[in-house]
């Protein structure tokens, strides 16, 4: 069952929509745990004071904020929700913009925004305004004790929210975007275009996977039964030379694989459970 992770109201004007957020999306990976290598334990994590010498507990932690070397400034957990903004409950849209100008550099992570039974009007009349119009809204949105500037907008019928980085928190990288001493002929851009409309495709992310997540469940299937698991093939990358025969190889190489037929895809091993055992 999803979780509510902020509930608060979005307003915009005089119209107020009590709303809940729940996380839209969350990666998946597999986990190893960390075993002690002689008797094949896990190993646990805690806090440890080196002044007291000793294991410390939660209840007995503190936030501090160090001004100077070894120095803090204690606060209390009362005391920081004292200074909590208004967007901590109410995320006011302070302005509207086109979606295709927001960099997608600027994008975090993603929310729903879900209407509570006496804001659903209001809800519908924002998204299909918005659905209409264009626009996406910009508001503020206090959660887990940072701030966040969001983008509202709407999708799938719902109204979607992105938390975004500030602008000081994008970094700089003095080499990127230098294409002052790189010079391009003609015959080459229009080869690259070539090759970009011969793998272009619609945008369906069920077609993307893990690959490597897959390959870690079948070295999982495979150490249980007692297989080795082979070797995943790597390409073999040549340096370019003539950059001309690079792009027509590609085009030929692409042209060659829309002939074949499409390859049938390989079942992964089925998992099983296993209670605690060590494998060699």
């Amino acid at each position: 069952m999803a979780t509510t992770v902020w509930k608060g109201h979005l307003t915009f004007g005089l119209i107020s929509i009590p709303i809940r957020l729940f996380t839209a999306a969350r990666g998946e990976h597999i986990s190893f745990n960390q075993l002690h290598k002689e008797c094949h334990t896990r190993l646990r994590q805690f806090l440890f004071c080196p002044t007291c010498n000793r294991k410390v507990e939660r209840a007995e932690i503190v936030k501090g904020y160090e001004y100077e070397k070894d120095q803090y400034a204690l606060f209390t957990d009362e005391e920081l929700e004292k200074i909590a903004p208004p967007s901590a409950r109410t995320m006011e849209i302070q302005e509207f913009v086109k979606l295709g100008e927001v960099d997608p550099l600027y994008f975090d992570a993603s929310y729903f925004a879900v209407p509570e039974e006496a804001g659903r009007k209001a809800y519908q009349l924002l998204l299909k305004a918005m659905e209409e119009s264009g626009y996406a809204a910009i508001a503020k949105l206090c959660m887990h004790q940072h701030e966040y500037t969001v983008i509202v907008r709407p999708r799938a019928n719902g109204l979607t929210l992105h938390t975004t980085f500030y602008a000081n928190e994008i970094r700089q990288v003095a080499e990127y975007g230098q294409s002052d001493k790189v010079e391009l002929k003609e015959q080459e851009i229009k080869l690259a275009q070539q090759l970009i409309e011969s793998l272009s495709a619609p945008f369906e992310p069920k077609k993307y996977r893990d690959e490597y997540q897959e390959r870690q469940r079948a070295l999982i299937a495979a150490k249980l039964q007692g297989q080795e698991v082979a070797t995943a093939p790597q390409p073999q990358l040549a340096p370019v030379i003539d950059l001309m025969e690079a792009l027509k190889k590609s085009l030929a190489q692409k042209q060659a694989t829309l002939k074949k037929p499409p390859a049938r895809a390989v079942p992964a091993p089925a998992q099983k459970k296993v209670g605690r055992k060590s494998f060699g």
